[in-house]
């Protein structure tokens, strides 16, 4: 009599849902779903809230509310928070609520349980970055612009204070359709050997700031451009002519020094914004990797409490 075939299961070939052949995939989108807009739902509300404690501790006044190295630090904590507590929760919902898999090696149910962690940080992810671009971008970038004002209140001040008076001429002269280097190109072909005694003061004013504009753009006063605006100086004020034209170049020399302050602080402003922009972009990176990771984690956690 011949003996009876013995036959052994792999079990990790057995059937995936309680048995049955031809079950379910082994990827429970449902549950992917639920974690991910539990996570989207967390970062969100954290987001706001996170949003009004920075605005909080900002103040337009000197020496109060948290400093700009304060707020970077603290913004940089609470993105990795944020990222931790969305990452864990969404993780967590994904690996629990997932279909129970009967009969499934271990190791296989612990790479399908991070994988749904995975995909469940995933969908969170794009899902919150498209909110966040749709919806409450008006109420991060106004709280941005909130800051960088009060952040560059003083140079911005400073800047104004310094280029007022020429800045209010310029003005004048663009609005009357005179500014610019054709209103400096106009303006030398009307010369004579003296200024103008009809000339208003609107008029000369105007003309002279013309004058150091096209100056300050090419770096240097001219001789004849010195001469002329000294003639102008000197039929307002009644100085002489070396004593007006001596006046105009220390003038000039004031105002291309405060022109080269107002740049290097634009400079200075834009490298900062850069390295701010630099160092946001890598903590935003971070944080990230780390809620992949804790995503991926916290769903082998509720794949095994779902198990049990």
């Amino acid at each position: 009599m011949p003996a009876t075939p013995t036959y052994t299961t792999d079990p990790r070939r057995d059937p995936l849902l309680q048995g049955v052949p031809g079950g379910p995939t082994a990827v429970s989108w449902g549950a992917i779903f639920a974690g991910a807009a539990a996570a989207a739902a967390i970062s969100f509300i954290l987001l706001i809230l996170g949003t009004g404690l920075g605005l909080s501790s900002l103040s337009p006044w000197a020496n109060e509310g948290a400093s700009g190295k304060a707020l970077g630090i603290g913004g940089f904590a609470w993105i990795i928070f944020m990222q931790l507590a969305a990452s864990a929760l969404g993780g967590y919902i994904a690996g629990r609520l997932r279909t129970k898999w009967v009969s499934l090696h271990t190791e296989e149910v612990a790479f399908r349980d991070t994988a749904h962690g995975f995909l469940a940080w995933g969908v969170a992810t794009l899902f919150t970055a498209w909110l966040v671009a749709s919806t409450a971008s008006s109420v991060v970038s106004g709280g941005v612009q909130a800051g960088a004002q009060v952040a560059g209140g003083a140079a911005s001040a400073a800047t104004a204070a310094a280029a007022g008076g020429a800045g209010a001429a310029g003005a004048d002269a663009a609005k009357s359709g005179n500014g610019g280097p054709m209103g400096y190109m106009i303006d030398s072909m009307f010369r004579g050997p003296k200024s103008k005694p009809s000339a208003s003061p609107e008029q000369s004013t105007g003309e002279v700031t013309r004058i150091f504009t096209n100056a300050l753009a090419s770096g240097k006063l001219p001789e004849e451009d010195a001469r002329y605006a000294g003639q102008v100086v000197a039929q307002r004020t009644g100085l002489s002519q070396q004593e007006a034209e001596k006046r105009v170049n220390e003038t000039f020399a004031q105002v291309q020094t405060k022109a080269k302050e107002a740049e290097t602080k634009a400079r200075e402003a834009a490298d900062a914004a850069r390295k701010a922009s630099a160092a946001a972009a890598l903590a935003l990176f971070i944080s990230l990797l780390i809620g992949a990771f804790i995503a991926s984690y916290a769903a082998t956690i509720g794949g095994r409490q779902r198990d049990d």
